[in-house]
């Protein structure tokens, strides 16, 4: 039997606990539901499209190895260190990101799961998700994820035809997606099925092939991104050719909304879309300006108390991150949101809902009065971008469609 991992962590002094307690202007009255996000690192190969933090194992023609255990103790140093942030509050979700989280074993994930367990109030049902790469596919392996407590896969297919995966980087083939895809759907109640579309060289057709092949699984969620060229990645100084232009791009996404639809899929935000009981936990809490703890090389937090709501980075580098992890010193910045910001940040992601938001809900995660947003929500409300009642507000169609400037309407001034 595995002996526990051991935790060398300096904890936080009291002192540091009470500067985030001190009275302030925000006045909370009761606090948002809170997640645990956990950064895996490392993948197989780091695709060029990605300006996530991740770092890739293969080196020319040698693979690095993956310092597992030295990365769990750090993980659980970081989480001991942060726990007086978040006393007594429960976890609603976990999710497991990277990188290529599936390239951790099935038995350092169970380790993981069951040191989380043993720290942290886990709801009853909370959903944990793992990302998992078809390209680190083996058939016991999401069996063994599934044992060792993880609840929801999210595999990154991305496309079905091989073509546009090597055009795009990825180191699986189509035929690794769909094996992948038939083991999530045999071991797991719920997963995710991630695709990309817009890619280069992609037509209306092929992207109507990757759909029906998508939903021939039946998958409980979809996920669907458009590429885009993000700076400081290999396509933004080396963009790839015959990428789709906007107008098949806009031809795309009225597929994939007719398509979705006609399978049972309902598209509750921007990008994803789920059969009635299976939106992502998680991701609405993002959504919903719910609270995270973020642990791991370059995790984000949000984190409220009653005077103030915080935003964290831990340290990027993996290597750093160890390091400073098991020092009790994993943060790289931290700052309060400011005030005028409230309001704009809470957009972000309530606006990216179809169904909206409550007004009261408003009020409770930021602690400003609905009178501090009338006039834009008038202005959004005359360009036909959102629709409303005396407690709630959602985009409509058009406001989907613009959302980007929608979200901009918040701005502060």
């Amino acid at each position: 039997m595995k002996q526990p991992l051991a935790i060398q962590a300096v904890r936080q002094p009291p002192a540091a606990i009470t500067h985030y307690m001190r009275p302030g202007l925000l006045q909370l009255h009761t606090l948002p539901p809170l997640a645990l996000y956990i950064h895996l690192p490392w993948c197989l190969q780091k695709c060029p499209y990605c300006d996530f933090n991740s770092h890739g194992l293969q080196r020319a023609d040698q693979r690095l190895p993956l310092p597992e255990k030295e990365y769990l103790q750090a993980l659980l140093a970081d989480l001991e260190a942060a726990l007086p942030l978040i006393w007594g509050r429960p976890i609603y979700s976990v999710f497991m990101g990277g990188g290529t989280p599936s390239l951790f074993s099935p038995d350092a994930i169970a380790e993981l799961v069951a040191a989380l367990r043993a720290r942290l109030p886990l709801l009853p049902g909370c959903e944990i998700t793992l990302e998992a790469n078809p390209g680190t596919f083996e058939r016991a392996r999401f069996a063994a994820f599934a044992q060792a407590g993880v609840t929801r896969l999210s595999v990154g297919v991305q496309s079905f035809n091989d073509e546009a995966l090597h055009a795009i980087g990825r180191v699986h083939t189509a035929a690794q997606a769909r094996a992948a895809l038939e083991e999530a759907a045999r071991h797991f109640p719920t997963f995710n099925l991630d695709l990309m579309y817009a890619l280069p060289g992609q037509t209306l057709h092929a992207l109507q092939d990757d759909l029906a092949q998508a939903l021939a699984f039946a998958p409980p969620h979809l996920s669907i991104y458009h590429l885009t060229i993000e700076p400081n990645t290999v396509f933004a100084k080396q963009p790839p050719p015959h990428l789709p232009d906007d107008d098949t791009a806009y031809a795309m996404l009225d597929a994939i909304t007719e398509a979705t639809a006609q399978a049972g899929l309902q598209r509750y935000e921007v990008s994803a879309y789920a059969r009635p009981g299976h939106a992502c936990v998680h991701n609405r809490n993002y959504w919903e300006f719910g609270d995270y703890l973020g642990i791991g090389a370059g995790a984000h937090s949000k984190l409220s108390f009653a005077h103030r709501i915080m935003r964290q980075v831990r340290l990027r580098d993996p290597q750093r991150y160890m390091q400073g992890a098991l020092a009790g010193q994993a943060l790289a910045q931290e700052h309060e949101v400011p005030h005028a910001n409230l309001a704009f940040e809470y957009m972000l992601g309530a606006l990216r809902l179809r169904h909206g938001f409550a007004l009261a809900d408003f009020t409770a995660r930021t602690g400003l009065n609905t009178t501090s947003i009338e006039a834009t929500l008038q202005q959004a409300e005359a360009k036909g971008w959102i629709e409303r009642t005396l407690h709630h507000v959602q985009p409509t169609e058009q406001g989907f469609d613009f959302l980007s400037d929608l979200q901009a309407l918040f701005l502060p001034a």
